[in-house]
């Protein structure tokens, strides 16, 4: 068969994602790598000065899904449906594409799974590395709770990959993108494939979400309670980082789930994760020790969080977070 690449990006509120970015340029590279060509895939409600932007990233061709046509098939009011989306992906890959990219984020992880049965792909989800050797494609992922890597390779033809967030890097490029907005009735797209539906999303705060940012700043139980967390978001905001929390945090009531890092919570990658009072349960490694700069911060010198940072500060944290803020505030 012969390789052709369908790159799946996301948008949120009229705005593509910064995994869109890493998605695109990886496909460019693979599709380099393999001699083929690649197109991208969206659904969304952006404007053509919003997608011909993608070109920047090293788009030259964008299939774009009227998100707002696509929902008004639900026959009732709905933000988007899952099951509607993946039908979408499907119907597009079945059309000629035997490499199917995504990124690994909650989105991606939810329809991944459907789209590799509609299109009878072979599914690696989590990649963190993607090698071509002899015209093949062999992938790297986390495994055993992120305490060793694999290496997979596949014997089919028709692969799907999902990308691990913040891993992949944004490269720039230049030229131009050609759109091509499909209809809608060729998709063979009915009220039916709306299995499930999101009819609401409820934002609680505007802060960023430790899924999507650069850099986070968490708490663990060293933190002694909630009252104490607004160290923690004052560092944060310091440096314009995400707040996170470990399971035991959340699991007490003192941070909302939405913050959980961990194998049970969320899986990041930033470029900075700093670790404060928290002592590195493996659970809590799995969903962060692929970052690429970790600081912590603990009193305990044996904590098992120093067996992964690249730097840490033996201390109490009630000391060495009002200092780090103060510093930090300096640089601004």
């Amino acid at each position: 068969m012969t390789n052709k690449i369908l790159a799946y990006i996301e948008s949120k509120d009229n705005k593509f994602k910064n995994s869109a970015f890493e998605v695109i340029s990886e496909a460019k590279k693979l599709a380099s790598a393999l001699g083929c060509e690649f197109d991208v895939l969206t659904v969304t409600n952006q404007g053509n000065p919003e997608i011909n932007g993608l070109s920047a990233y090293g788009a030259k061709k964008v299939k774009v899904v009227d998100a707002n046509g696509l929902n008004a098939l639900a026959g009732s009011p709905i933000k988007y449906s899952h099951t509607a989306i993946a039908k979408v992906i499907g119907e597009v890959a079945n059309s000629g594409y035997s490499i199917i990219i995504m990124s690994a984020t909650s989105f991606g992880k939810e329809i991944a799974p459907s789209v590799a049965m509609k299109t009878d792909t072979a599914f690696c989800p989590d990649v963190v590395d993607i090698k071509i050797s002899d015209g093949k494609i062999s992938v790297t992922k986390p495994v055993y709770a992120g305490k060793a890597y694999s290496e997979i390779k596949f014997n089919s033809d028709k692969v799907l990959l999902t990308l691990r967030p913040n891993v992949f890097k944004a490269e720039k490029s230049d030229g131009a993108v050609e759109i091509e907005n499909l209809d809608l009735s060729s998709l063979n797209i009915t009220a039916a494939d709306f299995k499930t539906v999101v009819k609401d999303v409820v934002i609680t705060s505007e802060k960023l979400d430790v899924a999507e940012a650069d850099r986070i700043v968490s708490g663990g139980r060293g933190m002694r309670g909630p009252e104490h967390f607004n160290l923690i978001e004052n560092l944060a905001a310091s440096i314009g980082a995400a707040t996170g929390a470990s399971r035991a945090v959340v699991d007490a009531g003192w941070r909302p789930h939405g913050e959980q890092v961990g194998q049970t919570g969320k899986t990041v990658s930033p470029s900075l994760y700093i670790a404060c009072g928290i002592s590195g349960a493996i659970q809590h490694l799995a969903g962060m020790s692929s970052s690429k700069c970790i600081v912590a911060i603990n009193k305990d010198k044996d904590a098992p969080i120093f067996q992964v940072a690249d730097y840490g500060i033996i201390g109490d944290v009630f000391e060495v977070l009002p200092v780090l803020t103060e510093e930090f505030n300096k640089l601004t």
